[in-house]
């Protein structure tokens, strides 16, 4: 057994048996020990940047870590972009990426580069196998990493020699003693401050606090103190649909959430983040609450948060019957012209029950939270971190995940050329995605960021960098080129029956939203 195959065999009994990969020369080893081995599902991407987005999305859904496969330097950057939003998710990846071989670094080849450097800066945890006998001890370490608590990005850099000479078997993985739990004096103080004034306080919420039990116990404690809950303005994960409890998010623009924050004295975080603007604006603040308000952590990412909402629950004497019944809102099949609220309203008729809707609808689909909070019930999914190209390979994990639940990935054309690539390895997988692509014919987020620095009105050549024309992109074309059927539209009424066949038939397929 070489130090390839001693590799494979410990992550397939370390509970990591799905690889999205793209190699190269150094990884040969790798590649071919997956034909020794049983239990490791190999998904190829056509660009690193669908490999990592895919293993993010890959432990949204399944809450295990998946690996990567990537070849040396060059290939790792090409996926950090998306190792940066897996990493404000929280979710937990190995990655193996590949090295030349110890005694042929040193002739500075062309591919040659600072791995551990380039890892650093997106990983939790990195380390380089000094030798083939090392290299399932390493293995096992990078799962423990990967699966501790919080989850964390573990890149072990894989040396060509220490691929091919002898190993010495597999490893285990450490167990994890630790077991998620929380802070019951966090508990206690945010008991207080709901009890002495929950009208005037928030309850925001990120993280495993969004789950259909985290947000029902998160409205049992509103209808008792008058607290409002809300969530961050994005978010890895959350429950929604019919039967659960709706809430809004922060929003985006920073006037608006300025106005929505402006009521609060105090905000309990659980797992959220004291709340900033996503960018510094010209006599805007960065943070957004009001002056005066004050904020209590009380659960951190990695804790146990609905233990601690049941914690709170119990201490504000909160029950099931507690929970205000919502109004909800009456979806109508949309006609005529093509708008945002007919948009939201059609894909609210159209998303299935168990679906996975993955959001990179950034301008377009700001409104899309009211109408769907009555839709069937399903996950939402949201970029993180902010870098874009995320939601196509975020779908395709996704949908590697959960083969029995069809995914919805909204993107607008902008976002979705950085990362096209995925349709082809949903194509080649036969993966159950249908990808919404709203075709503005600009990047419409930056027209809107340009007016909000300040920049003036832009000029012909400004908006020559922010639109996507001359020539335009032929969406249903493109697909049909990845092995992805499409078609267009331009009404609602065709908007409407585009998703019902998407929504009825398995296997990927993309529809273009013509704004």
């Amino acid at each position: 057994m070489n130090g390839a195959e001693s590799l494979v065999r410990t992550l397939v009994q370390g509970g990591v048996d799905v690889c999205f990969a793209n190699p190269g020369t150094s990884e040969m080893h790798f590649v071919a020990a997956l034909d020794r081995v049983e239990g490791m599902r190999c998904v190829l991407g056509l660009f690193e940047g669908v490999v990592t987005g895919a293993a993010d999305g890959y432990f949204r859904m399944k809450g295990v870590p998946a690996c990567t496969l990537l070849h040396l330097g060059p290939g790792l950057a090409n996926g950090l972009a998306n190792l940066h939003n897996a990493g404000k998710a929280g979710s937990g990846i190995v990655n193996i990426v590949g090295q030349h071989a110890v005694d042929h670094i040193g002739y500075n080849a062309p591919l040659t580069s600072d791995i551990e450097g380039l890892a650093r800066p997106m990983s939790g945890w990195v380390r380089t196998a000094p030798n083939s006998k090392s290299v399932a001890c390493d293995g096992a370490a990078a799962i423990a990493a990967a699966k501790s608590s919080p989850p964390q990005i573990a890149t072990l850099i894989l040396p060509a020699d220490t691929a091919w000479n002898e190993a010495d078997g597999i490893a285990a993985v450490p167990e994890n003693s630790q077991r998620p739990g929380y802070s019951q004096p966090a508990v206690d103080a945010a008991a207080r401050i709901l009890h002495s004034n929950g009208p005037e306080t928030l309850l925001l919420l990120t993280g495993s606090a969004l789950g259909e039990q985290g947000l029902a116990l998160s409205g049992m404690i509103a209808g008792r103190t008058g607290c409002k809950v809300m969530a961050q303005t994005y978010n890895a994960r959350m429950a929604r649909g019919r039967g659960r409890f709706s809430i809004d998010r922060i929003p985006y623009v920073v006037e608006q959430a300025l106005r929505v924050l402006q009521p609060f004295r105090t905000i309990i975080l659980v797992e959220a983040d004291d709340p900033v603007a996503f960018f510094a604006y010209p006599d805007k603040p960065s943070l957004l609450k009001p002056e005066g308000c004050s904020v209590h952590p009380m659960t951190a990412r990695g804790d146990n948060s609905v233990a601690a909402l049941e914690a709170l629950a119990d201490a504000a004497g909160a029950r099931r019957a507690d929970m205000r019944p919502q109004k909800p809102v009456e979806l109508i099949a949309p006609t005529g012209q093509l708008d945002h609220a007919s948009i939201a309203q059609a894909i609210a008729l159209a998303i299935p029950e168990n679906a996975i809707v993955v959001d990179e609808s950034i301008t377009t689909g700001r409104g899309f939270f009211p109408p769907t909070a009555t839709a069937a019930p399903h996950d939402w999914l949201q970029n993180m971190g902010g870098s874009i190209g995320f939601s196509t390979p975020v779908a395709t994990g996704a949908a590697a995940a959960c083969p029995d639940r069809k995914v919805v990935c909204l993107v607008g054309d902008g976002s979705a050329m950085y990362t096209l690539q995925s349709l082809w390895t949903q194509a080649r997988e036969g993966l159950d995605v249908t990808t919404v692509v709203f075709s503005n014919r600009m990047y419409q987020i930056l027209r809107g960021e340009f007016d909000g620095v300040g920049a003036g009105e832009p000029g012909e050549r400004a908006m020559d960098m922010l639109s996507l024309d001359r020539p335009g992109l032929d969406w249903v074309s493109l697909a049909r080129g990845m092995g992805v059927p499409g078609r267009a539209v331009t009404t609602a009424d065709d908007f409407n029956k585009a998703l019902a066949e998407a929504m009825a038939e398995r296997g990927p397929r993309l529809i273009e939203v013509r704004m």
